[in-house]
Protein backbone atom coordinates (compact mmCIF):
# COMPACT_ATOMS: atom_id res chain seq x y z
CA UNK A 1 0.00 0.00 0.00
CA UNK A 2 2.88 2.22 0.72
CA UNK A 3 4.06 2.27 -2.61
CA UNK A 4 1.06 2.67 -4.05
CA UNK A 5 0.67 5.89 -1.69
CA UNK A 6 3.51 7.14 -3.00
CA UNK A 7 3.44 6.31 -6.86
CA UNK A 8 -0.29 8.45 -6.59
CA UNK A 9 0.96 11.48 -4.90
CA UNK A 10 4.06 11.40 -7.86
CA UNK A 11 1.34 11.75 -10.69
CA UNK A 12 -0.40 13.99 -8.26
CA UNK A 13 2.53 16.06 -8.45
CA UNK A 14 2.59 15.95 -12.31
CA UNK A 15 -0.75 16.53 -12.85
CA UNK A 16 -1.20 20.01 -10.85
CA UNK A 17 2.52 21.07 -11.92
CA UNK A 18 1.21 20.62 -15.35
CA UNK A 19 -2.11 21.97 -14.68
CA UNK A 20 -0.40 25.35 -13.46
CA UNK A 21 2.09 25.17 -16.40
CA UNK A 22 -0.57 25.07 -19.25
CA UNK A 23 -2.54 27.88 -17.28
CA UNK A 24 0.25 30.46 -17.47
CA UNK A 25 2.77 29.16 -20.10
CA UNK A 26 5.45 31.25 -21.07
CA UNK A 27 7.21 31.80 -24.29
CA UNK A 28 9.90 29.67 -25.81
CA UNK A 29 12.76 31.54 -24.17
CA UNK A 30 11.12 32.15 -20.85
CA UNK A 31 12.84 32.19 -17.60
CA UNK A 32 11.80 30.61 -14.62
CA UNK A 33 13.39 33.29 -11.43
CA UNK A 34 13.77 30.01 -9.23
CA UNK A 35 16.99 28.22 -10.10
CA UNK A 36 15.39 25.39 -9.26
CA UNK A 37 16.61 22.53 -6.50
CA UNK A 38 20.07 22.92 -5.96
CA UNK A 39 20.67 25.56 -8.15
CA UNK A 40 22.36 28.77 -8.18
CA UNK A 41 20.97 31.00 -11.11
CA UNK A 42 24.91 30.99 -12.19
CA UNK A 43 26.25 29.35 -15.06
CA UNK A 44 29.59 27.82 -13.96
CA UNK A 45 31.34 24.71 -13.79
CA UNK A 46 30.39 22.49 -11.41
CA UNK A 47 32.81 19.34 -12.25
CA UNK A 48 36.37 19.04 -12.61
CA UNK A 49 37.59 16.84 -15.65
CA UNK A 50 41.50 15.90 -16.31
CA UNK A 51 43.19 17.08 -19.21
CA UNK A 52 42.57 14.61 -22.22
CA UNK A 53 44.38 16.24 -24.73
CA UNK A 54 45.75 13.65 -27.85
CA UNK A 55 43.30 11.09 -26.30
CA UNK A 56 40.52 9.47 -28.68
CA UNK A 57 37.56 8.16 -27.63
CA UNK A 58 34.75 6.59 -29.30
CA UNK A 59 31.08 6.97 -27.85
CA UNK A 60 28.29 4.25 -29.20
CA UNK A 61 24.63 5.19 -29.11
CA UNK A 62 21.09 4.38 -31.25
CA UNK A 63 20.46 8.39 -31.39
CA UNK A 64 19.55 9.75 -34.67
CA UNK A 65 18.96 12.94 -36.27
CA UNK A 66 17.91 15.71 -33.51
CA UNK A 67 19.07 13.64 -30.45
CA UNK A 68 22.24 12.12 -32.36
CA UNK A 69 22.79 16.39 -32.76
CA UNK A 70 21.90 17.22 -29.24
CA UNK A 71 24.33 14.66 -27.87
CA UNK A 72 27.34 15.49 -29.93
CA UNK A 73 26.92 19.22 -27.99
CA UNK A 74 27.50 17.75 -24.82
CA UNK A 75 30.29 16.02 -26.59
CA UNK A 76 31.46 18.72 -28.04
CA UNK A 77 31.37 20.61 -24.35
CA UNK A 78 33.67 17.72 -23.35
CA UNK A 79 36.10 17.78 -26.08
CA UNK A 80 36.60 21.52 -25.35
CA UNK A 81 36.99 20.94 -21.27
CA UNK A 82 39.61 18.54 -21.58
CA UNK A 83 41.08 18.74 -25.42
CA UNK A 84 40.03 15.24 -26.35
CA UNK A 85 38.61 14.12 -29.44
CA UNK A 86 35.81 12.20 -29.60
CA UNK A 87 33.67 10.45 -31.99
CA UNK A 88 29.95 9.21 -32.04
CA UNK A 89 29.47 6.07 -33.32
CA UNK A 90 25.96 5.08 -34.37
CA UNK A 91 24.84 1.97 -33.46
CA UNK A 92 21.57 0.35 -33.92
CA UNK A 93 18.24 -1.65 -32.37
CA UNK A 94 19.54 -4.29 -30.45
CA UNK A 95 22.52 -2.20 -28.97
CA UNK A 96 23.65 -5.27 -26.87
CA UNK A 97 24.28 -7.08 -30.26
CA UNK A 98 25.59 -4.78 -31.80
CA UNK A 99 28.22 -4.53 -29.26
CA UNK A 100 28.61 -7.89 -28.95
CA UNK A 101 29.81 -7.39 -32.54
CA UNK A 102 32.03 -5.00 -31.70
CA UNK A 103 33.51 -6.44 -29.12
CA UNK A 104 34.24 -9.93 -30.68
CA UNK A 105 36.28 -8.13 -33.53
CA UNK A 106 38.30 -6.20 -30.82
CA UNK A 107 36.94 -3.12 -31.41
CA UNK A 108 34.50 -1.93 -28.84
CA UNK A 109 33.75 1.94 -28.24
CA UNK A 110 35.10 3.21 -24.82
CA UNK A 111 31.85 4.50 -23.79
CA UNK A 112 27.84 3.15 -25.17
CA UNK A 113 24.90 4.49 -23.93
CA UNK A 114 21.97 2.14 -22.86
CA UNK A 115 18.43 2.04 -23.56
CA UNK A 116 17.60 -0.96 -21.05
CA UNK A 117 17.65 -1.58 -17.45
CA UNK A 118 18.13 -5.02 -19.39
CA UNK A 119 20.94 -4.13 -21.57
CA UNK A 120 22.89 -2.83 -18.35
CA UNK A 121 22.45 -6.47 -16.71
CA UNK A 122 23.00 -8.37 -19.64
CA UNK A 123 26.29 -6.54 -20.43
CA UNK A 124 27.74 -7.11 -17.19
CA UNK A 125 26.52 -10.85 -16.77
CA UNK A 126 28.87 -11.07 -20.32
CA UNK A 127 31.58 -8.78 -18.33
CA UNK A 128 31.62 -6.34 -21.20
CA UNK A 129 31.48 -3.73 -18.59
CA UNK A 130 33.86 -1.86 -16.52
CA UNK A 131 32.67 0.34 -13.24
CA UNK A 132 32.29 3.84 -13.36
CA UNK A 133 35.66 4.76 -11.37
CA UNK A 134 35.47 6.66 -8.10
CA UNK A 135 34.88 10.33 -9.65
CA UNK A 136 32.05 9.25 -11.67
CA UNK A 137 30.47 7.61 -8.32
CA UNK A 138 31.02 10.58 -6.17
CA UNK A 139 29.37 13.12 -9.09
CA UNK A 140 26.38 9.96 -8.79
CA UNK A 141 25.84 10.04 -5.01
CA UNK A 142 25.86 13.99 -4.78
CA UNK A 143 23.42 14.18 -7.80
CA UNK A 144 21.48 11.24 -7.78
CA UNK A 145 18.20 9.76 -6.05
CA UNK A 146 19.00 6.36 -5.01
CA UNK A 147 16.21 4.81 -7.50
CA UNK A 148 18.56 6.11 -10.56
CA UNK A 149 21.66 5.53 -9.00
CA UNK A 150 19.97 1.51 -8.43
CA UNK A 151 18.80 1.20 -12.19
CA UNK A 152 22.38 1.12 -13.12
CA UNK A 153 24.16 -0.60 -10.43
CA UNK A 154 24.02 -4.81 -10.81
CA UNK A 155 25.13 -6.62 -7.73
CA UNK A 156 26.39 -3.53 -5.72
CA UNK A 157 28.60 -2.45 -8.46
CA UNK A 158 28.03 1.13 -10.18
CA UNK A 159 28.49 0.52 -14.21
CA UNK A 160 26.13 2.89 -15.89
CA UNK A 161 25.59 6.68 -15.32
CA UNK A 162 21.66 7.41 -16.30
CA UNK A 163 22.02 10.65 -18.48
CA UNK A 164 18.83 11.56 -20.49
CA UNK A 165 15.56 10.20 -18.45
CA UNK A 166 11.85 10.44 -19.82
CA UNK A 167 8.66 10.48 -18.42
CA UNK A 168 6.58 8.24 -20.31
CA UNK A 169 3.30 9.11 -19.22
CA UNK A 170 2.64 11.90 -21.14
CA UNK A 171 -0.37 13.33 -24.13
CA UNK A 172 0.21 16.09 -26.21
CA UNK A 173 -2.41 17.86 -27.77
CA UNK A 174 -3.58 20.15 -30.66
CA UNK A 175 -4.71 23.05 -28.63
CA UNK A 176 -6.58 24.47 -31.88
CA UNK A 177 -8.25 20.73 -32.78
CA UNK A 178 -9.34 20.62 -29.03
CA UNK A 179 -10.47 24.42 -28.92
CA UNK A 180 -12.48 23.74 -32.35
CA UNK A 181 -14.17 19.88 -30.59
CA UNK A 182 -15.13 22.14 -27.76
CA UNK A 183 -12.43 19.17 -26.23
CA UNK A 184 -11.16 19.50 -22.77
CA UNK A 185 -8.23 17.35 -20.96
CA UNK A 186 -9.47 14.30 -19.40
CA UNK A 187 -8.34 13.10 -16.29
CA UNK A 188 -9.81 9.16 -16.62
CA UNK A 189 -9.69 6.23 -19.14
CA UNK A 190 -13.03 6.49 -19.49
CA UNK A 191 -12.83 10.74 -19.63
CA UNK A 192 -10.18 9.60 -22.76
CA UNK A 193 -12.10 7.70 -25.26
CA UNK A 194 -15.32 10.34 -24.65
CA UNK A 195 -12.57 12.99 -25.74
CA UNK A 196 -11.80 10.69 -28.17
CA UNK A 197 -15.21 10.59 -29.81
CA UNK A 198 -15.75 13.99 -29.41
CA UNK A 199 -12.72 14.90 -31.45
CA UNK A 200 -14.19 12.16 -34.26
CA UNK A 201 -17.86 14.01 -34.06
CA UNK A 202 -15.65 17.87 -34.91
CA UNK A 203 -14.11 16.14 -37.85
CA UNK A 204 -10.55 14.45 -36.37
CA UNK A 205 -9.14 11.67 -36.44
CA UNK A 206 -8.49 11.74 -32.44
CA UNK A 207 -4.96 9.97 -31.67
CA UNK A 208 -1.93 9.80 -33.63
CA UNK A 209 0.03 6.16 -33.08
CA UNK A 210 3.94 5.86 -34.25
CA UNK A 211 2.82 1.86 -34.55
CA UNK A 212 5.86 1.27 -36.29
CA UNK A 213 8.17 1.51 -33.41
CA UNK A 214 6.76 -1.21 -31.45
CA UNK A 215 8.26 0.30 -28.07
CA UNK A 216 5.92 2.94 -28.15
CA UNK A 217 3.20 -0.02 -27.85
CA UNK A 218 4.93 -1.46 -25.32
CA UNK A 219 4.52 2.17 -23.55
CA UNK A 220 0.91 2.43 -24.21
CA UNK A 221 0.20 -1.18 -22.58
CA UNK A 222 2.52 0.18 -19.57
CA UNK A 223 1.23 3.18 -18.37
CA UNK A 224 -2.21 0.89 -18.69
CA UNK A 225 -1.37 -2.16 -16.64
CA UNK A 226 0.32 0.27 -13.99
CA UNK A 227 -2.56 1.98 -13.26
CA UNK A 228 -5.19 -0.91 -13.54
CA UNK A 229 -3.15 -3.35 -12.03
CA UNK A 230 -0.99 -1.47 -9.76
CA UNK A 231 2.84 -1.35 -8.57
CA UNK A 232 3.06 -4.71 -7.01
CA UNK A 233 1.88 -6.61 -10.30
CA UNK A 234 3.84 -4.33 -12.42
CA UNK A 235 6.77 -5.49 -10.95
CA UNK A 236 6.10 -9.18 -10.86
CA UNK A 237 5.22 -8.71 -14.76
CA UNK A 238 8.63 -7.31 -15.17
CA UNK A 239 10.40 -10.04 -13.44
CA UNK A 240 8.50 -12.30 -15.70
CA UNK A 241 7.31 -13.67 -11.54
CA UNK A 242 3.42 -13.96 -13.01
CA UNK A 243 2.82 -15.27 -16.66
CA UNK A 244 1.82 -12.98 -19.42
CA UNK A 245 -1.46 -15.25 -19.30
CA UNK A 246 -2.14 -13.42 -16.08
CA UNK A 247 -5.87 -11.93 -15.81
CA UNK A 248 -4.18 -8.66 -15.06
CA UNK A 249 -2.77 -8.91 -18.73
CA UNK A 250 -6.08 -9.92 -20.38
CA UNK A 251 -7.97 -7.06 -18.20
CA UNK A 252 -5.08 -4.60 -19.98
CA UNK A 253 -5.34 -5.60 -23.20
CA UNK A 254 -8.63 -5.27 -23.21
CA UNK A 255 -8.55 -2.06 -21.82
CA UNK A 256 -6.44 -1.31 -24.54
CA UNK A 257 -8.43 -2.83 -27.30
CA UNK A 258 -11.47 0.02 -26.49
CA UNK A 259 -8.93 2.63 -28.01
CA UNK A 260 -7.45 0.06 -30.94
CA UNK A 261 -10.75 -2.01 -31.52
CA UNK A 262 -11.76 1.30 -33.16
CA UNK A 263 -9.47 2.39 -36.25
CA UNK A 264 -11.62 5.24 -37.27
CA UNK A 265 -10.09 6.91 -33.61
CA UNK A 266 -6.52 6.05 -35.12
CA UNK A 267 -4.94 8.11 -37.47
CA UNK A 268 -4.84 6.29 -40.69
CA UNK A 269 -6.63 2.82 -38.67
CA UNK A 270 -4.66 0.18 -37.71
CA UNK A 271 -2.61 -0.03 -41.07
CA UNK A 272 -1.38 3.42 -41.41
CA UNK A 273 -0.38 3.56 -37.33
CA UNK A 274 1.88 0.45 -38.35
CA UNK A 275 3.37 2.14 -40.86
CA UNK A 276 4.14 5.38 -39.03
CA UNK A 277 7.06 5.66 -37.35
CA UNK A 278 7.57 8.15 -33.77
CA UNK A 279 8.16 10.83 -35.72
CA UNK A 280 5.88 11.23 -37.98
CA UNK A 281 3.45 10.53 -35.68
CA UNK A 282 4.13 13.76 -33.42
CA UNK A 283 4.90 15.59 -36.14
CA UNK A 284 1.36 14.68 -37.74
CA UNK A 285 -0.22 16.11 -34.57
CA UNK A 286 1.38 19.45 -34.84
CA UNK A 287 0.78 19.95 -38.98
CA UNK A 288 -2.46 21.43 -40.65
CA UNK A 289 -3.66 23.69 -37.89
CA UNK A 290 -6.65 22.82 -36.08
CA UNK A 291 -7.43 19.82 -38.85
CA UNK A 292 -4.03 17.74 -37.77
CA UNK A 293 -3.96 13.72 -39.11
CA UNK A 294 -4.29 13.10 -35.35
CA UNK A 295 -5.22 15.22 -32.42
CA UNK A 296 -3.24 13.82 -30.15
CA UNK A 297 -0.46 11.93 -29.51
CA UNK A 298 1.18 9.29 -26.73
CA UNK A 299 4.82 9.57 -25.88
CA UNK A 300 7.11 10.98 -23.30
CA UNK A 301 8.97 14.40 -22.95
CA UNK A 302 10.85 13.21 -25.38
CA UNK A 303 8.33 14.31 -28.03
CA UNK A 304 9.07 18.22 -27.48
CA UNK A 305 12.19 17.65 -30.02
CA UNK A 306 9.56 16.36 -32.97
CA UNK A 307 7.33 19.03 -32.51
CA UNK A 308 10.08 21.84 -32.41
CA UNK A 309 10.04 20.69 -35.93
CA UNK A 310 6.90 21.89 -37.36
CA UNK A 311 5.38 25.54 -36.36
CA UNK A 312 3.64 25.07 -33.31
CA UNK A 313 4.59 26.12 -30.07
CA UNK A 314 4.78 24.30 -27.30
CA UNK A 315 2.50 25.64 -24.40
CA UNK A 316 0.16 27.30 -26.83
CA UNK A 317 -0.28 25.40 -30.27
CA UNK A 318 0.96 22.02 -28.44
CA UNK A 319 0.24 21.20 -25.28
CA UNK A 320 0.53 18.07 -22.84
CA UNK A 321 -1.51 16.56 -19.83
CA UNK A 322 -0.76 13.04 -17.55
CA UNK A 323 -1.45 9.88 -19.04
CA UNK A 324 -5.28 9.23 -17.72
CA UNK A 325 -6.03 7.17 -14.84
CA UNK A 326 -7.16 3.76 -15.63
CA UNK A 327 -7.80 2.29 -11.88
CA UNK A 328 -7.15 3.63 -8.91
CA UNK A 329 -3.83 6.20 -9.80
CA UNK A 330 -2.50 7.68 -12.70
CA UNK A 331 0.89 6.10 -13.93
CA UNK A 332 3.98 7.41 -13.58
CA UNK A 333 5.99 5.39 -16.00
CA UNK A 334 10.10 6.70 -17.03
CA UNK A 335 12.63 5.34 -18.94
CA UNK A 336 16.28 6.62 -19.56
CA UNK A 337 19.35 6.18 -21.01
CA UNK A 338 23.01 5.38 -19.58
CA UNK A 339 26.20 5.75 -19.52
CA UNK A 340 28.54 2.70 -19.50
CA UNK A 341 32.22 2.33 -20.28
CA UNK A 342 33.46 -0.69 -22.14
CA UNK A 343 37.47 0.33 -21.73
CA UNK A 344 39.09 1.21 -18.74
CA UNK A 345 40.52 4.01 -19.95
CA UNK A 346 41.19 7.66 -18.08
CA UNK A 347 39.20 9.04 -20.79
CA UNK A 348 35.89 6.84 -20.48
CA UNK A 349 35.89 7.55 -16.54
CA UNK A 350 36.39 11.36 -17.26
CA UNK A 351 33.66 11.33 -20.11
CA UNK A 352 31.13 9.67 -17.74
CA UNK A 353 32.14 12.17 -14.62
CA UNK A 354 30.86 14.35 -16.67
CA UNK A 355 27.69 12.57 -17.74
CA UNK A 356 27.14 12.56 -14.29
CA UNK A 357 27.10 16.11 -13.81
CA UNK A 358 24.82 19.14 -14.14
CA UNK A 359 27.01 20.57 -16.22
CA UNK A 360 26.55 17.98 -19.18
CA UNK A 361 22.90 17.79 -18.89
CA UNK A 362 22.33 21.47 -18.72
CA UNK A 363 23.80 21.84 -22.22
CA UNK A 364 21.27 18.89 -23.79
CA UNK A 365 18.69 20.58 -21.78
CA UNK A 366 18.54 23.74 -23.37
CA UNK A 367 18.03 22.41 -26.61
CA UNK A 368 14.76 20.95 -25.54
CA UNK A 369 13.20 17.11 -26.04
CA UNK A 370 15.63 16.30 -23.04
CA UNK A 371 14.75 15.29 -19.09
CA UNK A 372 17.54 14.72 -16.42
CA UNK A 373 17.20 12.91 -13.47
CA UNK A 374 20.29 15.04 -11.99
CA UNK A 375 18.53 16.79 -9.17
CA UNK A 376 21.31 19.32 -9.04
CA UNK A 377 20.26 20.44 -12.96
CA UNK A 378 19.43 24.24 -12.60
CA UNK A 379 15.73 23.65 -13.65
CA UNK A 380 16.40 27.81 -16.29
CA UNK A 381 18.48 25.33 -18.16
CA UNK A 382 15.52 24.01 -19.70
CA UNK A 383 13.78 26.09 -22.62
CA UNK A 384 10.41 26.67 -21.63
CA UNK A 385 7.80 26.12 -18.69
CA UNK A 386 6.42 22.69 -20.15
CA UNK A 387 9.55 21.34 -19.61
CA UNK A 388 10.71 23.01 -16.94
CA UNK A 389 7.58 21.54 -14.94
CA UNK A 390 8.16 18.00 -15.74
CA UNK A 391 11.34 18.46 -14.94
CA UNK A 392 10.43 19.21 -11.49
CA UNK A 393 7.67 17.33 -10.83
CA UNK A 394 10.27 14.13 -11.76
CA UNK A 395 12.86 15.17 -9.21
CA UNK A 396 10.37 15.54 -7.13
CA UNK A 397 9.16 12.21 -7.53
CA UNK A 398 12.25 10.68 -5.89
CA UNK A 399 11.97 7.33 -6.53
CA UNK A 400 8.61 7.39 -6.58
CA UNK A 401 8.43 5.81 -10.17
CA UNK A 402 8.17 2.79 -12.41
CA UNK A 403 10.99 2.23 -14.83
CA UNK A 404 9.75 0.92 -18.01
CA UNK A 405 8.92 -2.51 -17.61
CA UNK A 406 9.86 -3.89 -21.78
CA UNK A 407 13.36 -2.28 -20.82
CA UNK A 408 13.61 -4.31 -17.49
CA UNK A 409 13.17 -7.21 -19.62
CA UNK A 410 15.88 -9.18 -21.57
CA UNK A 411 16.43 -7.48 -24.56
CA UNK A 412 15.72 -10.57 -26.93
CA UNK A 413 12.33 -10.04 -25.57
CA UNK A 414 11.33 -6.16 -24.52
CA UNK A 415 13.74 -4.38 -26.67
CA UNK A 416 14.63 -5.81 -30.41
CA UNK A 417 12.17 -4.70 -33.50
CA UNK A 418 10.22 -7.40 -35.12
CA UNK A 419 10.20 -9.72 -32.34
CA UNK A 420 9.17 -10.63 -28.67
CA UNK A 421 6.94 -7.74 -27.26
CA UNK A 422 7.33 -5.52 -29.71
CA UNK A 423 6.11 -7.86 -32.59
CA UNK A 424 3.28 -9.11 -30.51
CA UNK A 425 2.01 -5.32 -29.27
CA UNK A 426 1.68 -4.68 -33.07
CA UNK A 427 0.02 -7.81 -34.11
CA UNK A 428 -2.82 -6.63 -31.22
CA UNK A 429 -2.57 -3.26 -32.85
CA UNK A 430 -3.68 -4.78 -36.15
CA UNK A 431 -6.18 -7.32 -34.67
CA UNK A 432 -7.07 -6.74 -31.21
CA UNK A 433 -9.80 -8.72 -30.75
CA UNK A 434 -7.06 -11.54 -30.23
CA UNK A 435 -6.22 -11.27 -26.71
CA UNK A 436 -5.68 -14.67 -25.43
CA UNK A 437 -3.47 -15.38 -28.92
CA UNK A 438 -1.66 -12.44 -28.23
CA UNK A 439 -0.97 -13.31 -24.14
CA UNK A 440 0.22 -16.52 -25.67
CA UNK A 441 2.43 -15.22 -28.00
CA UNK A 442 3.74 -12.71 -25.10
CA UNK A 443 4.18 -15.59 -22.66
CA UNK A 444 5.83 -18.01 -24.98
CA UNK A 445 8.18 -15.43 -26.11
CA UNK A 446 9.03 -14.66 -22.54
CA UNK A 447 9.83 -17.54 -21.18
CA UNK A 448 12.29 -18.35 -23.89
CA UNK A 449 13.76 -14.71 -23.42
CA UNK A 450 13.90 -14.99 -19.17
CA UNK A 451 15.42 -19.58 -19.75
CA UNK A 452 18.48 -17.90 -21.54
Amino acid sequence: MRTTLRTRRAAAAIAALTALTLAGCGGENSKDPDPGPGGTGKEKKSVSLPSLKGEKIEVAAVWTGPEQENFTKVLKEFEKRTGATVTFVPAQDPIVNFLGTKIAGGSPPDVAMLPQVGAIQQAAAQKWLKPIGPEAEAELLKNYSPGWRNLGAVDGTQYGVYFKAANKSLIWYNNAAFENAGASEPKTWKDFLATAETLSASGVTPVSVGGADGWTLTDWFENIYLSQAGPAKYDQLAKHEIKWTDASVTQALTTLAELFGKPDLIAGGADGALQTEFPVSVTQTFTGGDQPKGAMVFEGDFAAVNIAQTSAKIGTDAKVFPFPSVGAASPVVTGGDAAVALKDTKGARALLTFLASPDAAAVWAGAGGFLSPNKNLNLTAYPNDVQREIAQALIEAGDDFRFDMSDQMPQSFGGTPGKGEWKALQDFLKNPRDIAGTQARLEADAAKAYKS
